[in-house]
């Protein structure tokens, strides 16, 4: 199982980076945008940790998550954990120093990747988090998410985590307010 959250971690990494660049390189095809960053939000970012994790899991419950009462919700908790790791991390340096870095949000990013990879595998080695509850409750966090990321690709919330930096804007078509 160790060998699957390495390999895990790798693909995270990899697959994310390139889900940076993935809406820019399809000419910005909308389906490509369901799952890639389109503008440099956090919220937008957040994508290239979230769709990989989900993407390895898949892989991974085919390996051996069949035989893990507990393998949803801790996929779901490392998901939600490498998220969290992410944005607080990067508000918190940003909050600090005022500005970001590329070097900082690379490390970052790889915190994240790390943070999700750790929390999977500890669920995993225990029992915790196996009841049908829990399962659902995963079942629900997938599901919310993957809507979440479709509708706010396009209808964000006009907050600070979905603004583009950049630009000042929101979502894929770069709503521009104010």
């Amino acid at each position: 199982m160790k060998k699957y959250h390495i390999a895990g971690a790798v693909f995270t990494l990899i697959a994310g980076t390139l889900l940076h660049f993935t809406y820019d390189w399809s000419g910005q095809n909308e389906l490509v945008g369901l799952f890639s960053a389109v503008n440099e939000s956090t919220w937008e970012h957040l994508k290239l940790l979230a769709f990989p994790v989900m993407i390895f899991a898949v892989f991974e419950c085919y390996a051996y998550g069949r035989q893990k009462q507990n393998f949803y919700p801790a996929k779901a908790a490392s998901v939600l954990t490498g998220m969290a790791v992410i944005v607080t991390l990067f508000y918190t340096y940003t909050g600090i120093i005022g500005t970001n870095f590329l070097a900082l949000d690379i490390a970052v990013f790889i915190a994240g990747v790390l943070a999700a990879y750790s929390v999977s595998y500890k669920i995993l080695k225990g029992n915790k988090l196996s009841s049908p509850s829990a399962k659902a409750a995963a079942c629900f966090v997938f599901i919310a998410l993957i809507v979440c990321f479709a509708v706010f690709t396009s209808y964000p919330p006009l907050t600070g985590l979905f603004r583009d930096p950049v630009s000042g804007g929101y979502g894929r078509d770069i709503l521009l307010i104010g």
